[in-house]
């Protein structure tokens, strides 16, 4: 497996569906589909989006943490 990171090509909004769609081995359509099925149910989906575009570092840059 990868490094958990967001990739700076093949990204639509932050990278965070196509840092985990490399991560997991899937196509980051597969990915972006997944979340917005996801969004259907209850739960804080969008608020982990954008934890994960905080915390996740980019690809390519060192991590503050």
């Amino acid at each position: 497996m990868t490094a958990l990171v967001r990739p700076q090509d093949n990204r639509m909004i932050g990278g965070v569906c196509a840092g985990l769609a490399r991560r997991f081995g899937t196509k980051p359509t597969t990915m972006r589909a997944i979340f917005l099925v996801s969004c259907l149910l209850p739960g804080p989906q969008v608020l982990l989006y954008l934890a994960l575009w905080i915390l996740l570092p980019e690809e390519g840059k060192r991590s503050a943490w």
